[in-house]
């Protein structure tokens, strides 16, 4: 693999000088503002903004754009892992989901008008957005399935449909959703699904509850089941054009699929230092937990697991600045499936030499864990990743 140019490496110092000054300070200011203020906008995200920007430690992300920092995702990779050991930390750098896929998406996708709306405000963090696919009636893990209908009348489209897990929605920020529905029922398979704009202002569009992931309602962000009634849309906010939602999709994935599983390294190497600092300083049974051999035994097995999952993580983006996303689609595959599966198991392992301590609010394990087991869901479950392992394989065999 290539080396990280220079640039890379001033960024990635100046990046973790930034967490040691501002984010890992303020961890616990964090946590007591988001108490207070519920669903409401935390002050300390807004004050670590501006800094961050006048850093340059701003719009990380977006490798084939001029608006990023025009970093590959071979360099973007660490950065992101860096930012993940803190849950909140990606938002201070505009570097956040579902923000990222969906400026990829109006980058690639959206026309001049619909990046000046929405492109814009978002790259400069005046707004946040929210990514309407998931629905509680059909299995959305298959894009096809989607029942949700954008249906042309005269110059604008009446958008129908109820969706959730709509992660963002219930930011006070969040001013636009990417809608997915069906504007041709009787089109081929997957040219019957198309994406629009739905200002979230819009009449009709309705917040109907958010949703809790064990517990941890993730304010003021939030996962939103989110009605869609009747509620009309000018054509000029279609995504491309009709029957291109799918393409689209497929299009945004590979980027968010792999941004998660390089925070996900993140927390796990967080989780293991955690580990490693509680087993040196506690003593059970007349010696320190580190003396143990089958602490011993945990700590050497999550820290083979996550250089395998890192190395598998930089193989694929590797392949994403070389071949491109489509052709890295097994390996974009195969880093979702092993980066969840292995922080859980590190965290887990993590939880049980905290003991008590590792189940309460007393560390960040417990909501770690939580929002990793989410992650072996969202983008796919791993059942479907791991179909199109198989299928990619066996195109070997035919």
């Amino acid at each position: 693999m290539t080396a990280a140019s220079p640039r890379a490496r001033d960024i990635r110092e100046r990046l973790l000088a930034f967490m040691d000054a501002h984010i890992y300070p303020n961890e616990g200011r964090y946590e007591a503002e988001r108490a207070k203020v519920g669903w409401h906008v935390i002050p300390l995200i807004e004050e670590l903004k501006p800094r961050a920007r006048a850093a340059g430690l701003w719009n990380l992300f977006l490798p084939e754009s001029t608006h990023g920092a025009g970093l590959t995702n071979v360099e973007y990779a660490p950065m992101c892992e860096i930012m993940g050991r803190v849950l909140w930390a990606s938002e201070v750098f505009n570097c956040s989901a579902p923000d990222t896929g969906n400026i990829e998406v109006l980058e690639r996708y959206g026309s001049p008008d619909q990046q000046k709306r929405w492109l814009e405000p978002l790259l400069s963090g005046k707004i946040r957005s929210c990514f309407a696919m998931t629905e509680p009636g059909v299995a959305s893990a298959d894009a096809t399935n989607i029942e949700a209908s954008i249906v042309a009348d005269g110059d604008h489209y009446i958008v129908n449909g109820r969706k959730w897990w709509t992660s963002g929605a219930g930011d006070p920020r969040c001013a636009v959703a990417i809608f997915m529905g069906k504007t041709d029922p009787q089109a081929p398979k997957h040219q019957q699904q198309s994406m629009i704009l739905v200002p979230m202002s819009a009449h009709g569009v309705t917040i109907e509850r958010m949703l809790s992931v064990y517990g941890y309602d993730d304010a003021p962000h939030g996962h939103a089941e989110v009605m869609f009634d009747n509620v009309r849309v000018p054509k000029d906010h279609l995504l491309l054009g009709e029957g291109r939602g799918f393409e689209i999709a497929q299009g945004r994935l590979g980027p968010g699929r792999i941004h998660h599983c390089m925070r996900t390294i993140g927390l796990a190497e967080r989780a293991l230092e955690l580990m490693c600092r509680r087993v040196t300083t506690r003593v059970a049974f007349g010696r320190p937990l580190a003396a143990q051999g089958t602490i011993q035994s945990d700590i050497a097995e999550s820290r083979i697991a996550i250089e395998q999952a890192r190395l598998l993580t930089m193989k694929a983006a590797h392949m994403m600045d070389t071949v491109g996303n489509k052709a890295a689609r097994a390996e974009i595959a195969m880093i979702k499936v092993v980066a969840p599966r292995m922080a859980l198991d590190v965290i887990d392992r993590a939880v049980q030499a905290w003991g008590g301590a590792g189940v309460c609010q007393d560390t960040f394990l417990p909501a770690a864990w939580a929002h990793v087991r989410t992650l072996r869901l969202a983008d796919g479950p791993d059942e479907v990743h791991k179909a199109s392992i198989a299928k990619h394989e066996l195109r070997r065999f035919a």
